[in-house]
């Protein structure tokens, strides 16, 4: 079964930049290093939970790109995906292909700066109707060679993890069984945590949540639906201080502490 959210990944134009602006919002920013086949590169924002955020850049960000998050980039900076932890991605592969969800794992690496490889195995999904769903991830290589432990967790913000993503989805009810199917709980109706939000549903994942909410007709949220589609919307962070980062500093990915 999926174990937790492994990591958040926001798009930004020059990797440079927002690692020095996210530095200054208090955050450890490390280096990552370059993906396999030079397309990406990132930094990371490791939290004591385990969590991270991945900020990724295009090497040609004004070049279009034959992947999967470019279309979402091509809008702007900002939330384009986020993963999910497993310990048996073939077995995870296999029960959600037979619940109804296309999972195909494949390789994936990156090149850290300091000459060291890295391997995982991913899959994405596809369900019928569809309805956009995080990704899922396993190590090959020890996950504290991918993911910086240590002094890299800690903040000078304070912020010590993920507490949960709040993705907006156009029909809650339509959506709402897959996610079922991959969190293997039914998410119960809860009051969303947004304004603008109709109705959502949240979904317990260990110590994390994953709550999708439907938008409210003319609210920011459906705002930003029919400009970016359904996905990540908010990342809530858990810290000492309860705030709202702002979108120049975070390079449009919208981020909340709750203290």
């Amino acid at each position: 079964m999926v174990q937790s959210i492994d990591h958040v990944v926001i798009a930004v134009r020059d990797l440079a930049t927002a690692s020095a602006d996210y530095a200054e919002a208090g955050f450890t920013v490390t280096p990552g290093g370059e993906h396999t086949g030079g397309v990406t590169h990132n930094a990371l924002i490791s939290f004591d939970d385990g969590a991270y955020f991945e900020l990724i850049a295009f090497r040609n960000p004004d070049q279009p790109q034959d992947h999967r998050w470019w279309p979402l980039f091509a809008k702007g900076e900002g939330l384009v995906d986020f993963a999910l932890l497993s310990d048996d991605l073939v077995k995870e592969a296999d029960r959600l292909n037979a619940a109804g969800l296309s999972a195909e794992p494949r390789d994936g690496g990156r090149l850290r700066p300091d000459g060291q490889r890295i391997a995982w195995r991913s899959f994405n999904l596809q369900s019928t109707p569809a309805t956009r769903l995080p990704f899922v991830i396993e190590d090959v290589t020890p996950r504290d060679l991918r993911v910086p432990g240590g002094p890299a967790t800690s903040h000078a913000n304070g912020v010590a993890g993920v507490a949960g993503v709040i993705v907006v989805v156009a029909d809650l009810a339509r959506s709402a069984p897959a996610f079922a199917a991959l969190l293997e709980n039914d998410g119960p109706a809860t009051n969303p945590a947004k304004t603008g939000a109709a109705a959502a549903r949240r979904y317990p994942l260990g110590s994390q949540w994953i709550e999708l909410v439907q938008p409210t007709d003319g609210s920011d949220l459906a705002r930003h639906l029919a400009d970016r589609g359904e996905g990540p919307y908010e990342i809530v962070l858990t810290g000492k201080e309860a705030a709202t980062l702002p979108l120049s500093t975070t390079h449009g990915a919208r981020i909340r502490v709750e203290g």
